[in-house]
C-alpha cells in the first residue's frame, strides 16, 4: 500500500490515556503511518493537510483483547458444515464491525490464522490490526472438543470450521507439537483451555483441563519462540494451575477468588474480563440455537462477572477489555465499556481498552497512547467520553474520525 499523506490534526482535546483528564492546546503530526509529533504548541508542517477537529477529544484506538472473527455463529456446531473459505469470507463483515466501532486492534483468541491476517495488513480486507492465536488447545473432551458422542474421528479441518479454530491434544508430547504448529503458523501467543466452558455441550465449568505437565510444556514452547501463553479459565483451581504454570492471561475468570487473583498479581499476569458476553447470551443466544445446558452455564458465570472485576482491583490485577462475542452477538462489542462501569471509573475502563490492552499483546509504547513513535492508531471522539461512556455506543456513530496506522478509515469532517 502506498505511504499515507501527512495529517495535522488541530483545534483539539488530547486523551492519552496515561492521564486522568482530557487536555486541551494539543497538536498532532501523523506521517508515515506513525506519530510523529505530539504538542501543546503549534506544529509547523506545511506539507501535512490539516484537519480541524472542532474541539472534539482524540484517543487511541480501542484495542479489544478477546474476539473470535472466525466464529460467525452463536451455535458453535453449525459451523462443521462450513468450509474454511466461507469461515474468512464470513469474517470480512465481522471485522469491519469492529473498525467501524473504533477498535483497531484486537487479539483473536482461537480461530484466526495467517492467511487472514495477512490479507487485513495488505489491505484485502478492511480490520482491525490482528493477533493471532491459531487453533485453541484443549485435550479430549475438553472446552476445544467440539465433537458429538457419537463421533469418534477428527473432521477435516477443510471442510469443517470448527476443527478449522480448534485442536485436541492430550499429553505432554502431543500438546507440545500442537504448539510448534501453531507457532509455525504465525501464532502471536497461545491459547490453551485449562477448565470447562459455556458454549461447550459436555465439559462442567468446574472440570480440570490439561495435566500441570501439559500446560507447562505448553508453556515452554511459547517462550521458546519468545511468546507467551493465554489460558481459557473459571475457576480459582483452574486459574491457579494454570498461572503456577507460567500462564501470562487469564480469558474470563468469572469465579476467581482473592488467593488466586494475589497470585495472578504476583505473576504479574492480566485477566482479560468479558462481562458482556454473558449478559448478552442470556437475552440473545437461545434464539440462535443456543441449548439450554450452555445458557445454565451461562447464568452461572454471569452472576459473577461483576464480582471479578472487584476482586482483581483490590488484588491489584491488571484488567484489559475483552468482549467474546460470538457470531450474530458481535454488534454487542462496545457494550462492554457501560457494564465494568458499575465497578470501574471511566478512566480505568479506557485504560483496560487502550494502555492495558496494549501491555497485554506485548505492544506497549506503539499502541494505546498518543505519542512520538506510536503507531498512528487515532479516533476522534463527538464529546469527552469519561464523561459519557455512550459516546463508544451506537455501531461508532460518536466517532467522527476513525484512523488506522497514518489511515482513515473515516473521516466525517471533510
Amino acid at each position: 500500500m502506498p505511504t499515507p499523506e501527512p495529517i495535522l490534526f488541530r483545534n483539539l482535546s488530547l486523551l492519552d490515556p496515561r492521564w486522568n483528564e482530557p487536555r486541551g492546546g494539543y497538536e498532532v503530526l501523523v506521517e508515515g503511518g506513525l506519530i510523529k509529533e505530539v504538542s501543546d504548541k503549534a506544529i509547523k508542517a506545511n506539507s501535512a493537510r490539516k484537519i480541524d477537529c472542532g474541539k472534539r477529544v482524540l484517543m487511541p484506538g480501542l484495542i479489544d483483547c478477546h474476539v473470535h472473527v472466525y466464529l460467525s455463529e452463536v451455535n458453535l456446531r453449525l459451523l462443521e458444515s462450513i468450509p474454511v473459505s466461507l469461515l474468512a469470507a464470513r469474517s470480512a463483515p465481522l471485522m469491519l464491525g469492529m473498525l467501524n466501532r473504533g477498535f483497531t486492534s484486537v487479539r483473536d483468541t482461537g480461530g484466526a490464522d495467517w492467511g487472514i491476517k495477512e490479507a487485513v495488513e495488505k489491505g484485502h480486507l478492511p480490520g482491525p490490526r490482528l493477533f493471532i492465536v491459531g487453533r485453541a488447545i484443549g485435550p479430549t473432551g475438553g472446552h476445544s472438543d467440539g465433537r458429538r458422542r457419537t463421533d469418534y474421528f477428527k473432521a477435516c479441518r477443510c471442510c469443517d470450521g470448527l476443527a478449522f479454530t480448534m485442536a485436541i491434544a492430550d499429553g505432554v508430547d502431543n500438546v507440545r507439537a500442537a504448539v510448534r504448529e501453531e507457532l509455525r503458523q504465525g501464532a502471536d501467543a497461545i491459547k490453551l483451555m485449562v477448565s470447562g466452558g459455556v458454549a461447550s455441550p459436555y465439559d462442567p465449568l468446574d472440570s480440570k483441563q490439561l495435566s500441570l505437565g501439559e500446560i507447562a510444556a505448553a508453556v515452554e514452547e511459547a517462550h521458546a519462540f519468545n511468546r507467551y501463553v493465554l489460558a481459557h479459565a473459571y475457576t480459582p483451581e483452574a486459574i491457579t494451575r494454570a498461572v503456577s504454570q507460567g500462564v501470562r492471561t487469564i480469558e474470563h475468570g468469572n469465579l476467581i477468588d482473592q488467593p488466586a487473583a494475589r497470585l495472578l498479581a504476583k505473576s504479574k499476569g492480566y485477566l482479560i474480563a468479558n462481562l458482556v458476553a454473558y449478559v448478552v447470551m442470556k437475552e440473545r443466544a437461545a434464539q440462535f440455537g443456543m441449548g439450554a445446558d450452555m445458557l445454565e452455564k451461562n447464568d452461572r458465570v454471569l452472576e459473577a462477572g461483576l464480582r471479578s472485576l472487584e476482586i482483581c482491583k483490590k488484588a491489584g490485577v491488571k484488567v484489559g477489555y475483552g468482549s467474546d462475542l460470538l457470531g450474530q452477538l458481535q454488534n454487542e462489542q462496545s457494550r462492554e465499556f457501560l457494564l465494568r462501569s458499575e465497578v470501574m471509573t471511566p478512566i480505568e475502563i479506557v485504560r483496560s481498552a487502550t494502555t492495558i490492552a496494549a501491555e497485554i499483546i506485548r505492544m506497549e509504547g506503539k499502541l494505546g497512547i498518543v505519542q512520538a513513535g506510536a503507531y498512528a492508531d487515532l479516533i476522534l471522539v463527538d464529546g469527552d467520553p469519561l464523561k459519557n461512556l455512550n459516546l463508544f455506543q451506537k455501531q461508532g456513530e460518536h466517532l467522527s474520525i476513525i484512523m488506522k496506522e497514518g489511515r482513515f478509515h473515516k473521516n466525517r469532517l471533510t
